[in-house]
């Protein structure tokens, strides 16, 4: 057999790998330390249960891992009265160790819900999320298109798929978390199908093209509405926030009997392009590639004369919106304004970068007020997502992330702000690029994903806030599931109880045919287990205290003053430098590939 070189840092003596063809399948495998110090052929890795087991018999050990040298059938091995009696109290709950309970919610294919408003394969979604449910999930996810319900006219609801799709969800003991999606389906990372919004507004878009955010060279983006536009009344006489606001009231009377059966846990409410709250910087659709800086997106004509009307407020009517900020794929260093002494560090730049970031936290707020006005007493929590835009975090000017409208730089937080608009809604904040760690980024894009979910999730832990998040893009690797873990519990378990930090949930992204396959499938299901913090599925949310009580009516408006303190930077809580519950590295990883040669 050729040799296969695996570290040893970090594994744990025995690891659970998941289920295989409804049995157990477990592993003996030799800790790190045993491992290291131990003379070759001397230990075994063995898999345990019925039928075969195979057992590394030779190998040698040095500083840098393991050298594989040979694999041995043995014996099958009798799992101990002990072992069995440990794993049979599994299946109970730890009230202390419940109290580290993180739930897993698993996002729907994007077009579960077809264009047509079709729910079409009915048994097929019915058969994967009974297979969800079996492996512990806690619920999942689902876009609530825009441009599917409200399709054949303003006010002309059809909720008549989601209802078939919720009542599937229900039946298979699963919870929901459902996002007013009232953007655009396409154009971004990950987007396999197409949804554009309403044709009756896309229409009106034709004959008024300033509705759509627009770069400085005037090109349009139609996969959301203009923030410029939140008040005002092009569409069949109502303004864009109205249109939020009724789109989310009949969700909820429509939806009335799901709400009182607790099955819609939270409901996201999409602020952005891709649901998230941020200018749409980075467009795919109109040829940014990544590292890109992006480009402002404010030129659309109601912006530009809100930015005037502002400019001029302060005594410089004379300043205009950017003109030196490069394009979409451009460095920071290549562009005036991103360069070293840049404009973005001038009066005349951070007047700029100060009203382009409010004007988004305005957007937010009123939207959020909308829906909690639209779900007011029901047992839900509202949520929003923020965009994980880790590239040039590590650059002192931080372009991607100022291009998005988030005004974040060394000397000033531009997340907090953030958490305390959507404190005032008793609002979630759903953060992004949970599985990503540096060491996989690119150098050159100065990347800093770390620290960059290290200052979102503080911040929002600082603002008292319950903190959710989701990977970016779709992993099935160990690395990603530790790093998601290490992130829901930055200090680790508490065997007494709460743990220090917590978030609320994990959404992870998404369910497919390449998630369900076996190998992948029995990782994640470790993932489950370990973000249950090894205990099993809890089917009552207070037994891990999250209490769902009616959505109170939001707290008064926040002068834009004390929205402003919340820059002021502090530092981070500190994170542990790995999880404590692992799902298993590199030896795990050679494991796999050996049972893959010889099942």
């Amino acid at each position: 057999m050729e040799s296969i070189l695996y570290s040893t840092q970090g594994e744990m003596g025995r690891r659970v790998l998941g289920l295989h063809h409804s049995r157990h399948i477990d592993w003996e495998i030799p800790s790190a330390n045993q491992v290291k110090g131990a003379p070759a052929g001397e230990l075994q890795v063995k898999r345990v249960g019925v039928g075969l087991s195979y057992a590394l018999t030779t190998f040698s050990a040095g500083a840098g891992g393991v050298i594989v040298k040979s694999l041995q059938a043995v014996a099958p091995h009798e799992v101990s009265t002990r072992e069995q009696q440990q794993e049979a109290s599994s299946l109970t709950y730890n009230e202390k160790m419940l109290a580290n309970y993180v739930p897993v919610y698993v996002m729907l294919p994007l077009g579960v819900v077809t264009i047509n408003n079709v729910l079409e394969d009915k048994a097929g979604i019915e058969k994967q999320l009974k297979e969800l449910r079996a492996a512990g999930v806690d619920g999942v996810m689902v876009d609530v298109w825009w441009g599917i319900v409200e399709s054949q006219g303003p006010k002309q609801y059809d909720w008549s798929a989601y209802r078939s799709l919720f009542q599937i969800v229900q039946d298979c003991g699963l919870k929901l978390q459902a996002i007013m999606s009232f953007h655009q389906c396409g154009g971004n990372v990950g987007d396999v199908v197409n949804i554009p919004l309403p044709q009756w507004v896309l229409d009106i878009g034709e004959s008024d093209p300033d509705v759509f955010y627009t770069n400085r060279s005037g090109n349009r983006n139609k996969e959301y509405l203009s923030l410029g536009v939140d008040n005002e009344p092009l569409f069949y006489g109502r303004t864009a926030v109205e249109i939020y606001g009724d789109y989310m009231k009949s969700f909820r009377e429509s939806m009335s009997d799901f709400f009182e059966d607790g099955l819609i846990i939270d409901v996201e409410v999409g602020l952005g392009p891709a649901g998230e709250l941020r200018y749409p910087s980075y467009p795919q659709n109109q040829g940014w590639v990544f590292p890109g800086i992006g480009e402002f997106q404010c030129y659309d004509k109601y912006l530009k004369a809100e930015f005037k009307e502002a400019a001029t407020s302060v005594g410089h009517p004379e300043w205009e919106l950017p003109d030196n900020a490069g394009t979409y794929n451009d460095t920071p260093t290549s562009t005036e304004f991103f360069g070293q002494n840049g404009t973005y560090l001038t009066e005349k730049g951070k007047f700029f970068l100060t009203w382009y970031s409010n004007k988004l936290l305005s957007h937010g707020d009123q939207i959020l007020d909308e829906a909690n006005k639209a779900f007011l007493g029901c047992k839900v929590k509202l949520a929003a997502k923020v965009s994980g835009i880790h590239w040039w975090y590590k650059a002192d000017n931080h372009a991607a992330e100022l291009t998005a409208g988030y005004y974040n730089l060394k000397d000033r937080d531009g997340y907090r702000p953030v958490a305390r608009i959507l404190s005032r809604h008793y609002a979630i904040l759903n953060f992004t690029c949970l599985e990503m760690r540096d060491s996989e980024q690119s150098s050159d894009a100065k990347s800093g994903p770390q620290e960059l979910v290290q200052q979102v999730l503080s911040g929002g832990w600082r603002e008292n806030l319950e903190v959710a998040g989701e990977n970016a893009l779709p992993r099935y690797d160990r690395d990603a599931y530790n790093q998601i873990l290490l992130n829901a519990r930055p200090n680790g378990v508490n065997k007494e109880g709460p743990p220090k930090l917590r978030m609320y949930g994990v959404t992870y992204l998404r369910l497919s045919d390449d998630l369900l396959q076996e190998n992948n499938f029995n990782i994640f299901k470790t993932f489950v287990k370990k973000m249950h913090a090894d205990q099993d599925y809890c089917p009552d949310p207070e037994k891990y205290s999250h209490h769902i009580g009616p959505l109170e009516r939001s707290k008064p408006k926040m002068p834009i003053e004390y929205l402003l303190e919340a820059t002021e930077p502090m530092e981070p809580f500190p994170w542990a430098k790995e999880t404590d519950m692992s799902v298993g590295g590199a030896l795990s990883n050679l494991i796999d590939k050996i049972f893959s040669i010889f099942k």
